[in-house]
């Protein structure tokens, strides 16, 4: 898909953050808060990316998970942007913007913070998820029935 048609398909916001690297507003965001059982996908490619069993509440006013649904679904590069250094979450198939990780979670997960733009992702309730073709991942929930 093409910058243009990406545009069209994008809101404004959706399109700064997964293109130019932009973030959203902290609490101001569509899934900071959300606690519904399912998954998140890549905006612009609909690649699975996280997962609600590995959300978590970390304070910071962005959706915040342990760890991707599996690790090559992303790639992470050193961002040296507003004077930090940080590593830089991108969706490896659509080379998306995600957020950032860092190595402040829990500790019993492995310690990492992915912290996710909500406009980055789309999110598919678990109910929903036969339906938008991701029904292979039904499975993640069926000890939590």
């Amino acid at each position: 898909m093409n910058k243009e048609q990406l545009r069209l398909k994008l809101t404004p916001i959706q399109y700064e953050v997964t293109q130019h690297n932009a973030t959203e507003p902290p609490f101001q965001n569509e899934y900071w808060n959300n606690h519904q059982d399912g998954i998140y996908v890549d905006v612009v490619s609909g690649k699975a990316l996280f997962s609600s069993l590995e959300k978590y509440d970390s304070g910071c006013g962005w959706p915040s998970f342990t760890r991707p649904l599996m690790d090559d679904l992303v790639a992470e590069k050193m961002d040296y942007s507003h004077g930090m250094i940080r590593r830089e979450v991108r969706s490896r198939d659509a080379d998306s913007h995600l957020g950032h990780v860092f190595e402040d979670g829990p500790l019993e997960t492995g310690g990492l913070r992915y912290c996710i733009n909500s406009a980055s992702l789309r999110f598919i309730p678990k109910e929903d998820l036969e339906r938008e073709g991701y029904g292979e991942y039904l499975s993640l929930f069926e000890s939590k029935a």
